[in-house]
This record gives structure tokens, C-alpha cells and sequence, in this order.
């Protein structure tokens, strides 16, 4: 408990304010590129806690720094706020229902995320000043996780080019280190432009831009069968080119989502979409332009920062939850098949126990499991900088991601317990890259030797620029 000790009293002095923050921000869903009442939360509780608060990185409104310390070395502590369409729900309930019709809702629980990660700095910065010691901490509110790799463009700006190591985790149904794996993505639209017509009097004057669509999701699903088994593609309708069957579509616009296990398996991946896409609008005299939306790399491990963050976590035990909370996650386990629940168990890489409604303990970090097969933007954090994640239990085991179930563990005191220990974790790890020079110079070696075999390219095209929303009009 040596490395944990000098941090817990700090968190438990900004815990409460900072359990209302992830409370606050799970009430005020807002989707990618609109969180602007949560990051104005994020924004007030940082100058309120004394940091030196900079807005607008990289040119977007949703993202802001606040830092604390002087000199030594830099450690950025990553948070989120950003929520998904179409999952709003009442809280601490066991069934689904809508807490606004068709409104979002945090079904990844990154309004617990972001409130942790702040926690941990609150943490830092009070101990920094209490000890004297050299650094600065730094807390990095980003935005858009959810498929707009809004860190992917603040890598691209530069706006970690002089941190040091970062840090950070994610509500789950188990606790253990983050293991660095994650696929790497592109969303990219495809538009298909034809010619209208009337589909009865002269059809053969159209040129469809819907059936251009559809030829090339017939290619893409041909393709699978020729293609890594680890690759993921996902398509969805933007624009089917109206409601009218009678009328030609001359327009139409489809979104695909392009995985694989590293950046140069999924860019060549893209090229052969691209083909396709071609192909179609080939078959069906239309054409067609592909424009990326956004993109990430897959995650770079860093072996001496996972080794740090175990040792922390080991130390703490796990999360302590009560009989209250493993009441709740039993109703929930009630709503889950099964296989959800056992899913749990081999991502993380142990057997499933009969039984079991909440992970209260540390599961071992170089367990082979299944692993994660999402995407993550702070990816193109761990290209820039040593960079270790936690994944902590929020939610009752097996509850899966992007769900109404983790949505309604959102506001849980289970839900509180964990963000407060993934902020004990955060905090300790970072506690010993500022006391400990040889742990950050075996980071920072790792970090580069693994940059020596293959060099870090942002899967970013240089002319796309974030998605970014309007800013919505005064209530």
C-alpha cells in the first residue's frame, strides 16, 4: 500500500464533488462534438480547483486542459464525458425504459470516466503542493471517443508533445490492467450520385444511386470471406435517397466502419472498400466519393506502466462493494443471457463463476483471454507517449457495452465505488512516475523501442478536420 497511501486522503477530500460531477454529466447526455454543457462541468470544477485552464485544444470547443505543478516531468490524466444516441434510460432500475424518447444516454459510462480521471488529479495536484514535489499533473477533458477520435486530432496538433506518460481507464465488469489491445478504424462515407428519374415512364433515363449502394454492401459481404478473421466491417445508411419507390434515387450515402488489428492491416483494408465502391458505382453508371470521418490506431503497450499500475491495483484489493450493490447487479445479471455473462469472463481471461454479480477483485493482467475488439482514440494517445489504461468494475459482471443496462448502472453507488478506485489507481500510478525516474526512463525506453519497429503515422488524412457541432442556443 506504500505507493497508494499518500494519495487516498486527497481523493477522498474532492470525492464527493466529484461523484456529483459524473452524476450531473450522466443527466446531460450529449453525443459526439456537442458535449458543451459537459465539458463546461469539467471546465468550472477545474478553475474551481485551482488549475491553469486552457480551452479549445486543438480548435475544439469540447476539449479542455487543466494543469497544476511546476517543473519535473508531465503526466496527463485522460478523461471523457461523450454519450451514444439512442440508449437514454432511467437510472438504477432493471428494466428498460426511456428516460427521454429517442434522447441518449451513457451506455459506456464515460460520465464516470471523466469524473474519475479528474478525481485523480484534484488528487495530484494536492499532493504535488503538499510535497513540494517536481511535476505538473494535467487532466485532458476529451471529447467524441464514441467514433470521432477527438484525441486522434489532438495528437495531430500537438497537444501531447511535451506530456511525459498518460494515463487512464473504463467502467467495466472487471478490474485488471488494461491490456493493449484494440482495433484500429476508419469511418469513411461513401456518396453515390446518379440520375433521377420516373421509375415507371423512364426508368431506363435513371441511374440509382441507391442500387449503387446496395452492389457495394453485396461486395463488402463477398470480401469478408477473404479478409483476417480479426477484421471487423460495419455499415449504415446515411441517405437512401428518399421515400418516393417511384422515383429513381439519384443520391444516396452509406457509412462504413473499417477495423483490423494494426494500421497498416486496416489501411489496406479501406483501399479494397474503396475498390468495391468503385466497382459499384462502375455497374451502375453513378459516382462516387469517399470521404473519412474519422480514424484511430490500434493501442501501443507499454510493459513497465502495466507492471506499476498492477502493482497499485494489487495493493488496493479491489473495488468493495456491499450487499446493496450486488442485489442490483443480480436484477441486472436477470436481464443478461447466459453467454453475455460468460462473455465477461473471457475477455478478461478466467473461467466463469457460478453466482458471481460483481468483480471485487484484481483479475491478473497477463491472462490470455479474448480481449477487447473495439476501438479506442486513446490509441494515438499511446503512439505519442507511454500511455496505461485501467479497466475497473462499475456495472454487474456481464453486462455488455453500448446497452440500456449500463446506462441504468450509471448513477449506482456500485457505479460510485468503482470510479473511486479507478481514480486511487490513476493517481498512485501517476504518484510513482513522479517519484520514481527510473520507472519513467523504462516507460519512456519501452515507448521507444516499440515506435523503432514501426513508426507512428496518424490514420488521419491531413485535410479532414473534427466533425464539429453548433454549439446549441441558450436555454
Amino acid at each position: 500500500m506504500q505507493n497508494v497511501e499518500p494519495i487516498l486522503s486527497h481523493i477522498d477530500s474532492h470525492r464527493s464533488d466529484l461523484v456529483e460531477l459524473s452524476d450531473r454529466v450522466w443527466g446531460m447526455p450529449e453525443t459526439l462534438y456537442a458535449e458543451y454543457r459537459s465539458c463546461a462541468e469539467h471546465t468550472a470544477v477545474l478553475k474551481a480547483k485551482g488549475f491553469r485552464v486552457s480551452e479549445e485544444l486543438a480548435g475544439i470547443p469540447t476539449a479542455v486542459m487543466g494543469e497544476a505543478g511546476e517543473g519535473g516531468p508531465v503526466i496527463a490524466i485522460l478523461g471523457e464525458y461523450d454519450a451514444l444516441p439512442g440508449l437514454s434510460q432511467v437510472a438504477n432500475i432493471a428494466e428498460p425504459k426511456e428516460l427521454v424518447a429517442g434522447g441518449a444516454g451513457h451506455g459506456c459510462g464515460h460520465n464516470l470516466l471523466g469524473s474519475a480521471a479528474l478525481l485523480a488529479a484534484c488528487a495530484l495536484k494536492d499532493w504535488l503542493e503538499q510535497t513540494g514535489t517536481p511535476g505538473r499533473v494535467r487532466y485532458y477533458g476529451c471529447p467524441a471517443e464514441e467514433g470521432g477520435a477527438a484525441k486522434a486530432f489532438m495528437v495531430r496538433d500537438g497537444c501531447f508533445d511535451d506530456v511525459d506518460a498518460a494515463i487512464s481507464w473504463h467502467p467495466g465488469g472487471m478490474t485488471q490492467v488494461f491490456g493493449a489491445h484494440s482495433l484500429a478504424n476508419t469511418r469513411i462515407d461513401f456518396t453515390f450520385t446518379g440520375r433521377t428519374s420516373h421509375a415507371a415512364a423512364s426508368p431506363h433515363l435513371g441511374r440509382s444511386a441507391l442500387d449503387a449502394v446496395e452492389l457495394m454492401n453485396v461486395g463488402v459481404n463477398y470480401m469478408r470471406e477473404h479478409m483476417p478473421s480479426s477484421a471487423r466491417i460495419h455499415y449504415a445508411y446515411l441517405d437512401a435517397g428518399g421515400t418516393a419507390p417511384n422515383v429513381v434515387q439519384g443520391t444516396a450515402k452509406v457509412r462504413y466502419t473499417v477495423r483490423a488489428t494494426d494500421l497498416p492491416g486496416m489501411l489496406a483494408l479501406v483501399e479494397r472498400v474503396k475498390k468495391i465502391a468503385e466497382g459499384a458505382a462502375l455497374m451502375t453508371e453513378t459516382t462516387v466519393k469517399p470521404q473519412v470521418i474519422s480514424a484511430v490506431s490500434n493501442l501501443l503497450g507499454n510493459t513497465p506502466l502495466e507492471e506499476a499500475m498492477e502493482q497499485v491495483m494489487q495493493g488496493l484489493g479491489g473495488v468493495e462493494f456491499d450487499d446493496a450493490d450486488r442485489e442490483y447487479a443480480r436484477q441486472i445479471q436477470a436481464t443478461l443471457t447466459p453467454e453475455d455473462i460468460a462473455a465477461s469472463y473471457h475477455r478478461a481471461g478466467i473461467e466463469p463463476r457460478t453466482g458471481e454479480a460483481l468483480c471485487d477483485y484484481v483479475v491478473p493482467r497477463d491472462l490470455k483471454g479474448g480481449g477487447m475488439m473495439g476501438s479506442t482514440d486513446v490509441a494515438d494517445v499511446s503512439w505519442a507517449v507511454p500511455t496505461v489504461q485501467a479497466r475497473v468494475a462499475t456495472v454487474a459482471i456481464g453486462t455488455p457495452g453500448h446497452t440500456w443496462q449500463i446506462t441504468a448502472q450509471g448513477m449506482a453507488p456500485a457505479a460510485h465505488k468503482g470510479m473511486t478506485f479507478a481514480a486511487q489507481v490513476m493517481g498512485a500510478t501517476a504518484r510513482m512516475l513522479f517519484t520514481d525516474e527510473l520507472l519513467l526512463a523504462r516507460a519512456k525506453k519501452d515507448h521507444r523501442d516499440r515506435l523503432a519497429k514501426q513508426p507512428y503515422v496518424c490514420p488521419i488524412p491531413a485535410e479532414v478536420n473534427p466533425p464539429l457541432q453548433p454549439r446549441p442556443a441558450a436555454e
